[in-house]
C-alpha cells in the first residue's frame, strides 16, 4: 500500500489504459478520482476493483476538452478526498486521415483532447499544490508518435509530440516547487 494516504486523478479511466492505471493506483492504496467522459459503465467498473481491493475511487464525468469541467474534476478531489497529489493525464483520441483529408473538427478534437485538455488540467492541479507547498506527480500518457512518424496521423502525432514538449517545458517551470 505504498501510495496510502495519496489522491490521484486519471483522465480515460472507464477502459483501456486509463481504467488499468486507476485500478492499479486503488491497488496500491491511492484514492482515485475516475474520470471518464460518455458511458459510466466502464467507470462503475474501475471503481469496483479499486473498492474491491480496500481502495477508494470516485468516478466524476469530465469532458478534458472543457475547461469547466477539469476545474471540477480537481475541485472534487480536493473536495472528497482533501487533496490530489497525482494526476495521470491519460485520455486520448487518434483517427487516421491523411494531411490531406484530415478535416479542421478532426484536427481540433486531437488537439483538444491529446494536448489542450493536458495543458488546461494539469493548471488547476498545480495551482492548489504550489498554495499548499506540497509536492506532487504529473504522468502524461503519451505515444511513440511523438517523435515517429505514422502514416496517416499527421494530427496524432503533432498533438503527441507537443504534449512531449508540453512536459519537459512544465519540468523547467515546475522544478523549484518539487521535493528535494
Amino acid at each position: 500500500m505504498r501510495l496510502q494516504g495519496k489522491v490521484a486523478i486519471v483522465t480515460g479511466a472507464g477502459s483501456g489504459i486509463g481504467q488499468g492505471i486507476a485500478e492499479r493506483l486503488g491497488c496500491a492504496g491511492a484514492k482515485v478520482i475516475v474520470d471518464y467522459v460518455g458511458s459510466a459503465g466502464g467507470a462503475r467498473q474501475t471503481e469496483r476493483v479499486i473498492e474491491q481491493s480496500g481502495g477508494a475511487g470516485e468516478i466524476v464525468q469530465a469532458d478534458i476538452t472543457r475547461v469547466g469541467d477539469v476545474r471540477a474534476l480537481v475541485d472534487e478531489a480536493w473536495t472528497r478526498f482533501g487533496s490530489a497529489d497525482i494526476l495521470v493525464n491519460n485520455a486520448g483520441v487518434e483517427k487516421k486521415a491523411y494531411f490531406w483529408d484530415v478535416t479542421e473538427a478532426d484536427y481540433d478534437l486531437m488537439m483538444s483532447v491529446n494536448l489542450r485538455g493536458p495543458f488546461f488540467l494539469t493548471h488547476p492541479f498545480v495551482q492548489p499544490l504550489r498554495a499548499a507547498g506540497k509536492p506532487g506527480r504529473i504522468v502524461n500518457i503519451n505515444s511513440v508518435h511523438e517523435d515517429m512518424a505514422f502514416p496517416g496521423f499527421a494530427t496524432y502525432c503533432a498533438s503527441k509530440g507537443g504534449l512531449r514538449m508540453l512536459m519537459r517545458d512544465l519540468t523547467v517551470d515546475l522544478a523549484r516547487w518539487a521535493s528535494p
